[in-house]
């Protein structure tokens, strides 16, 4: 499982960046989600790695 937590905003990013951060359930800084840790997950966290900050839980 990791913890998934926004940390930067999300203003002037592209849309895409900013449509894989909603898939993922994150609106605001400060939003985090613990999600199972498959490929799918880690190709979302790739795609937006400069806006997070993930943990191994």
């Amino acid at each position: 499982m990791v913890k998934i937590t926004l940390v930067r905003s999300l203003i002037g990013s592209k849309p895409a960046h900013k449509a894989t951060a909603a898939s993922l359930g994150l609106h605001k800084i400060g939003d985090f989600i613990v999600l199972e840790d498959n490929d799918a997950t880690r190709g979302k966290i790739k795609a937006i790695e400069h806006l997070v900050r993930v943990e191994n839980v």
